[in-house]
């Protein structure tokens, strides 16, 4: 019985380990690296670019990667891919440390970081369903997603803590041992590798075209697509660029503090996906829970934008305790707002998708949805050295209003949802 619980599963212990110490690492990077960037006077649009580096690599070879998991041992993928990221990133530290750093260098290695990230979170997911038995596999998912976001949300202060006191060499040298020690987990680990299909290369662009067909025939799949594409490009940036901005020249807040705001933000998705699942769990339709998220979505981001506008700073000051409780909690309500629309999408692409096309739908939705989140960051950062943070929060907010308000309508009106609804409830 202990052999089929995943809590005594050695080898997805390891795999768990793998993956949290590594995002551990990761998320302190993440967190501090725009502060660095600020701190050494460069402009938001640097700071916009860092992110599209750390983002953009990933995706673009996702589905590419995903396929080369099929077929190759995931467990020498992940093993090669962190080994590769750990020396990356330890040389990176080394030049930190001896104050030969420079931000091409910096921006060279995040981008080398990322397209190996690209090959081994695939391979990674993949070692899953051979590690424990099936009838665990969705309690050994939920393990590993909630221990992977606690961890993201320590890393958020413990990242802001040691660059505030020790500086970003050491916060780098961090990072790079934790892929060290991911890589010596999944050496560990037991895996046998069963080989797949040695398809061709012009097989493997047949699969892809398949799979694009399939999302280009579905109105409603297309529908969320696009509108994900538009809102992650607006929305993302927000706390990736903006909100390191604003922290930095306009409150009077300490790193340490940033940290626990990225915290509560990591926190709200948390609690957003946690409260779908209650509110709209035995709910045999998508509409009301995305009707709520998108609404919910439209007030919290407007709020947001207005506590950015100076006049909420001098009414409730810029180092207050009521305005970090303020801005922290209407940041999370925004995170907690995107799990209330993803979900449901999610979990309509899962009920309407046939098994054949599951993989390569779930890989082309993915890199398509959050394909306008790098983007969305370069502009971000290139309409900040012009216009002030408040105003571009308050475009940002309109735009998500009035694209949340089409999407929905659009919805609403699509013929496959009302089929799907009316299916769902026969």
């Amino acid at each position: 019985m202990k052999r089929e619980n995943p809590a005594f599963n050695m080898n997805f212990l390891l795999l768990t380990l793998a993956r949290t110490v590594s995002d551990m690492g990761t998320g302190m990077q993440a967190v501090i690296i725009p502060l660095y960037i600020i701190d050494i006077g460069r402009s938001a649009a640097t700071v916009g670019l860092f992110s599209f580096l750390s983002l953009m690599p990933a995706l673009l070879v996702y589905p590419f990667a995903g396929v080369l998991g099929d077929r190759s041992n995931r467990k020498l993928i992940t093993i090669a891919t962190d080994l590769a990221s750990a020396v990356l990133l330890l040389g990176l530290a080394f030049a930190a440390h001896a104050d030969r750093m420079s931000l091409s260098l910096l921006f060279t290695v995040q981008v080398l970081v990322a397209l190996l990230f690209g090959f081994f979170d695939p391979a990674s997911k993949g070692m899953l369903p051979q590690l424990v038995p099936q009838n665990n596999l969705t309690r050994a998912n939920s393990l590993l997603a909630t221990v992977r976001i606690l961890s993201v949300m320590l890393s958020s202060v413990i990242g802001a803590v040691l660059y505030s006191r020790l500086g970003i060499s050491v916060v780098i040298l961090i990072n790079g041992i934790s892929f060290l020690i991911s890589a010596a987990s999944s050496l560990l680990i037991r895996y046998h590798h069963v080989n797949g299909s040695a398809s061709s290369s012009s097989s493997l662009l047949k699969d892809l075209a398949e799979g694009i067909r399939f999302i280009r025939n579905n109105k409603v799949i297309r529908t969320m697509c696009a509108f994900f594409l538009v809102v992650f490009a607006l929305i993302q940036p927000i706390f990736a660029v903006v909100l390191p901005l604003f922290f930095k020249t306009r409150l009077a807040y300490s790193d340490t503090q940033y940290g626990y705001l990225r915290m509560i933000i990591v926190l709200g998705g948390v609690l957003g996906s946690i409260l779908v699942g209650i509110i709209f769990g035995k709910d045999k339709t998508v509409i009301k829970p995305l009707a709520a998220g998108c609404g919910l979505l439209m007030f919290t981001i407007l709020v947001f934008a207005a506590l950015l506008f100076p006049q909420c700073l001098s009414l409730l000051g810029s180092g207050t305790l009521l305005y970090f409780v303020l801005l922290s909690g209407f940041s999370a309500l925004v995170s907690a707002a995107v799990m209330f629309v993803n979900i449901p999408v999610q979990t309509y692409i899962q009920r309407s998708t046939p098994n054949e096309y599951m993989s390569r739908v779930f890989a082309i939705v993915e890199m398509i949805s959050k394909g306008g989140m790098p983007i969305g960051a370069l502009i971000y950062g290139l309409i900040l050295t012009r216009l002030p943070v408040h105003w571009t929060g308050l475009i940002s907010a309109l735009l998500t209003i009035f694209i949340s308000a089409a999407f929905m309508a659009s919805l609403l009106k699509a013929s496959e949802l009302k089929q799907y609804s009316q299916e769902l409830s026969e």
